[in-house]
């Protein structure tokens, strides 16, 4: 019984390190803000996939097995909400200074993950495929929420410094929208690999 520790932190440092919504919302708040604005988003994402984890280890599972109109209507608001900060990535440009905008806030990254179809798939498949039949929901949850934390805590700020460091590089350039642009369909195009 137990969580396969070893096998799903190689799976979660596959999934929380590539490209993902979170992933581009965490690189375009460091290109706009800087990476030292941005470090109050960057902690409400790594908490925000804490809201997912509990609730799945303890019952929605079950429940997606009652009432799959339920997961179904989740995942298409999910998709509308990542396909909105797919659009504001697109027509963001960046700026050192930010233009007096303030950078999102703690708050702003709770929600990522919780409207984000790839963190639930993710979590769907460490209690599907890395936990042992029998396992006390307690025990498989906080482990599975345990090393998703840690991946979080340690993949999470690089992207928000890349972004930090490729808007050093590209801010006012020509490059720049084109660069914004490859982000938004990055971002739509990992929700799309996610749901067909």
């Amino acid at each position: 019984m137990g969580v396969s520790v070893a096998a799903f932190l190689v799976f979660g440092a596959s999934q929380v390190g590539t490209p993902g919504p979170a992933n581009m919302a965490l690189m375009a708040t460091g290109a706009r803000f800087g990476f030292r604005a941005a470090l109050p988003f960057v902690a409400g994402v790594a908490l925000g996939k804490q809201l997912v984890i509990w609730p799945v280890g303890f019952g929605l599972m079950e429940l997606a097995a009652r009432a799959p109109w339920v997961f179904e209507a989740l995942k298409w608001a999910s998709v509308a909400y990542i396909c909105w900060l797919a659009w504001k990535v697109a027509n963001m440009r960046l700026a050192t200074d930010a233009g007096g905008a303030s950078a999102p806030g703690f708050l702003a990254g709770l929600w990522v993950h919780p409207l984000n179809p790839k963190a639930w798939a993710m979590i769907t498949a460490g209690f599907t495929s890395f936990t042992a039949a029998g396992t006390p929901p307690l025990e498989a949850t906080a482990t599975i929420a345990a090393c998703l934390l840690g991946l979080q805590l340690v993949l999470h700020p690089i992207w928000t410094f890349a972004g930090d460091r490729i808007a050093a590089l590209v801010a006012g350039r020509a490059q720049e929208k084109y660069l914004m642009w490859s982000l938004a369909a990055l971002t739509v195009a990992s929700v799309l690999l996610v749901l067909f």
